[in-house]
């Protein structure tokens, strides 16, 4: 039987080189950071710069903290990301009307904390399922203060089975843990940031090609 292959998503990027270098090792998906008070910010220019070195068939995702739509349209006019990543207080509802004002899909960043449940992400799901057609999936990460990633693990046993199939991982993730992860959780998709980092928005290409090694070695 054949395995499915787990997508990876490089996330907070800022610079030429550390596109090249991340797509070049195998990344499914970049993303770029529009929340300014995130040390992994880009401004639209910077981001724009960015998007002209991606080839054909990576995915450019914009992560986006209670944006407005007027906020949002002036980002893509200079940077037209293909996927909306809304990390922040979003309602199904404002994350629907958002992705239509400007036709883009979107995933929902949830924020896992100590007293989740299985049931709370199934019906989270739903309510953004039912709010859109451009839904494409959540990004489960670890509640921590503020917006973002807090670069902390939560309990992947509580990610149902019939739900993690079609989830973004995130949390924590490192070339140590993310085999343990894919093999126990098998996402869709996992996405790290500080976990292959130099620095805040500086990505280290030695931890960005274990770490995708260590993804592909779990989907053997």
């Amino acid at each position: 039987m054949m395995t499915r292959r787990t997508r990876i998503k490089i996330c907070g990027l800022t610079r030429p080189e550390d596109v090249a270098s991340v797509i070049a090792a195998g990344a499914d998906a970049v993303g770029l950071v529009f929340y300014p008070a995130s040390p992994r910010y880009v401004t639209p220019a910077q981001a724009a710069d960015l998007l002209r070195t991606f080839p054909p068939f990576v995915m450019s995702v914009g992560l986006f903290v209670n944006v407005t739509e007027p906020e949002l349209r002036t980002v893509l006019e200079q940077a037209p990301v293909q996927l909306l990543q809304f990390h922040g207080d979003e309602t199904p509802q404002q994350c629907a009307m958002l992705a239509a004002g400007v036709q883009r899909p979107f995933i929902r960043a949830y924020r896992i904390r100590p007293d989740t449940s299985a049931d709370d992400l199934l019906e989270c799901e739903r309510a953004y399922r039912d709010a859109s057609p451009l839904f494409n999936g959540l990004l489960l990460d670890t509640f921590v203060d503020g917006y973002g990633g807090g670069g902390k693990v939560f309990d992947w046993s509580l990610i149902p089975k019939e739900l993690a199939p079609r989830v973004v991982l995130s949390g924590g993730l490192s070339v140590q843990n993310v085999t343990g992860a894919v093999s126990q959780v098998r996402p869709f998709a996992v996405d790290v940031s500080s976990g292959v980092e130099l620095s805040k928005g500086v990505k280290d290409e030695v931890k960005v090609q274990a770490f995708i090694r260590a993804v592909h070695e779990a989907c053997r």
